[in-house]
């Protein structure tokens, strides 16, 4: 995508003769390759992409994913495809690409060690420059195209956000219940889950990342469900909280706090600001509480090609907010050997404040026993 080629270097000074990103074996794949070139669909292990500072691109592809990198080519009249079967035919192909360049951009953020021991062999006379800061800069804003495909996937992630009080029911497992979400953003549009979806029953919910087990739901159990849907390449994450069965008055007030805290981190929002005022408008809320100090996590952070994108915020975060960014706003209270509440959002920045793509309902749900 010849405009993504040209933001990425925009933000670099001097400019790279080539930019070059190049995957290994899944998951070690850089989704920067996919950022510049727009294929909806493929794997592109041991792919290349060549960015040139025109904005043309060359594609090096293996045979298995041929036909994909053409159709997408077929769209794009900067994209050269080129099918290679073998690694010294890549290595040979990027050196008559590349040529005599004295300089090359790589991600050193997401290129292996390996490949780059292969490129430096290769193009021995390159001064590798590293291009991650600029790769963040650039893929942080988010253009029309992009909001569009974010904002169907948080679509996907909220219904399945109003059906969860549905699929509650005594003696249903973590692992039971994580596999119910996932067949159903499956069956909203989704083509896969964003990260590996969250399903914490009573006392496991004061784990932010904790891992689903067998553990059944029970009478009285909290529950942080946080869960995310890939659509054409692009994440959401959404978290919600419930209550089922008995009532439990703390957890009520936890979550009552959660989402207060989160109202003032929104409120908060609006470009120019230094990015940590929206963490610290929820740490305020939270630490004015009875659970002070229990936010034990910065509040939000960067979406796009993978659900953390490069960029997150805290209480110490100075990057300013910008128009376009979509950005998580996610307080949380957590209480170990109790439980915990976290309410998450995905949202973008707007000229003059922010806008939700996520929608399901964040009050205080019980869920009957």
């Amino acid at each position: 995508m010849k405009a993504h080629v040209e933001k990425i270097f925009r933000h670099l000074d001097p400019k790279p003769d080539a930019l070059l990103f190049a995957n290994s074996v899944d998951p070690h794949l850089d989704q920067t390759f996919y950022y510049v070139f727009g294929v909806p669909s493929g794997l592109f292990e041991g792919s290349v992409a060549i960015a040139h500072p025109d904005g043309s691109i060359d594609v090096l592809s293996s045979p298995l994913e041929a036909e994909s990198a053409r159709q997408a080519a077929k769209e794009d009249r900067h994209v050269t495809v080129h099918v290679v079967n073998r690694g010294d035919e890549t290595e040979d192909l990027v050196r008559k690409l590349v040529g005599s360049a004295s300089s090359v951009g790589i991600h050193f953020h997401e290129l292996t060690h390996e490949l780059f021991v292969r490129f430096a062999k290769t193009l021995p006379q390159a001064q590798w420059v590293d291009v991650s800061n600029a790769v963040r800069r650039a893929r942080v804003i988010k253009d029309a195209e992009e909001i569009a495909r974010l904002r169907k996937a948080a679509e996907i992630g909220s219904a399945v956000g109003r059906e969860i009080p549905s699929l509650l029911k005594a003696g249903i497992s973590e692992l039971e219940l994580a596999a119910e979400m996932e067949y159903r953003m499956n069956h909203h549009g989704a083509s896969g889950r964003s990260f590996s979806t969250i399903v914490a029953f009573g006392p496991h919910g004061a784990e932010p990342h904790y891992m689903p087990s067998d553990t059944r739901l029970k009478s009285g159990d909290s529950i942080v469900c946080d869960f995310g849907a890939i659509y054409r390449r692009y994440a959401s994450d959404i978290t919600r909280s419930y209550h089922f069965g008995k009532n439990d008055p703390e957890m009520q007030q936890v979550h009552d706090t959660v989402e207060k805290a989160q109202e003032a981190a929104l409120a908060a929002i609006r470009p120019g600001i230094p990015s940590k005022e929206v963490h610290l408008a929820a740490e305020r809320v939270i630490d004015r509480s009875p659970w002070k100090g229990r936010l034990i996590h910065g509040v939000g952070h960067s979406i796009g090609l993978v659900v953390h994108d490069g960029w997150a915020y805290h209480a110490k975060a100075e990057d300013p907010l910008e128009e376009g960014m979509v950005i998580t706003v996610e307080p949380g209270i957590y209480l170990p050997g109790h439980g915990g509440v976290r309410i998450e959002d995905d949202v973008v920045v707007t000229k003059s404040g922010f806008e939700f793509l996520t929608t399901a309902p964040r009050s205080y749900i019980e869920v009957p026993a």
